[in-house]
């Protein structure tokens, strides 16, 4: 009951702080998420098993060049490209592989790509129309958190057949379906609430999150299994470190952005 609680505090604190700040302004909505990437990345070297301050760097010159200066649309692409590419390898090491090859080699493009753009592609989607949109990251957060939730309680009250146990033993086939229909209810409701976009959209960005979220949330279990720990921190009581909350929007962002890219561009 106890664990309940704080593990129920610390995630209003969490959600509040996220959803203030992306109604305050564009500049804090960016900064707030650079800071919250730069805990991820503090931890998910820790779960690789490296130490590299040119990686820091790295993050604040990519974060300046394409979510504050927006500086080059073909520049954006190609990264979104290589993003997905990188992700999508993850996705198939996730599957065909016994061991993700990130504590031998590959750390630094995983890293690079895995984690930090697809960050930067997450502060890029509320102003993929060219201006800044709270409502449509929002209404993103509130999909991957409807999906997270229902996911977890189908599965623990109904689940009996497992989604991907040798990774994660506690997910369920009839949680994930449970995550994908609530999501799909609940994109119904941002649109009929908000009027923004279209319902099919909506509809389209509930399915893409919820698979990809949930592809996002198994990569990162490898990865902790791989190294040996629960969490991959302890910034956040009763859910374990920064990086256990983001994994599924993290991941699944580049496909949310390449996907409401290629609506606007055939618009």
């Amino acid at each position: 009951m106890k664990e309940t609680i704080i593990r129920t505090v610390s995630g209003f604190l969490y959600t509040s702080i996220l959803v203030a700040s992306i109604l305050s302004s564009e500049v804090i909505f960016i900064i707030l998420f650079y800071l919250l990437s730069l805990v991820c990345l503090v931890e998910m070297q820790k779960l690789l098993r490296l130490k590299s301050y040119a990686l820091y760097f790295l993050q604040v010159i990519l974060f300046y060049l394409f979510s504050f200066l927006k500086f080059n649309q073909d520049a954006t692409i190609l990264l979104l490209l290589i993003t997905i590419f990188v992700n999508l390898f993850l996705v198939k090491d996730l599957l065909v592989v016994k061991k993700i090859p990130v504590f031998e080699k590959k750390k630094y493009i995983i890293i690079i790509f895995y984690l930090i753009s697809s960050t930067i592609f997450l502060t890029l989607i509320p102003t993929i129309e060219g201006i800044f949109i709270p409502k449509l990251v929002i209404g993103i957060f509130f999909l991957i958190w409807t999906n997270d939730t229902f996911a977890y309680l189908v599965g623990k009250n109904f689940g009996k057949h497992k989604l991907y146990e040798k990774i994660s033993p506690n997910k369920t086939i009839e949680g994930f379906l449970g995550g994908l229909i609530f999501s799909i209810f609940m994109s119904y409701a941002i649109w009929y609430y908000t009027g923004f976009l279209t319902m099919w959209t909506w509809l389209g960005m509930a399915i893409i999150l919820s698979i990809f979220g949930t592809l996002g949330d198994l990569i990162q279990s490898k990865f902790k299994r791989q190294a040996g720990v629960k969490d991959s921190g302890k910034l956040m009581p009763g859910h374990g470190g920064l990086f256990d909350r983001l994994d599924s929007i993290i991941f699944a962002s580049p496909f949310v952005y390449a996907y409401l890219y290629i609506l606007n561009y055939v618009s």
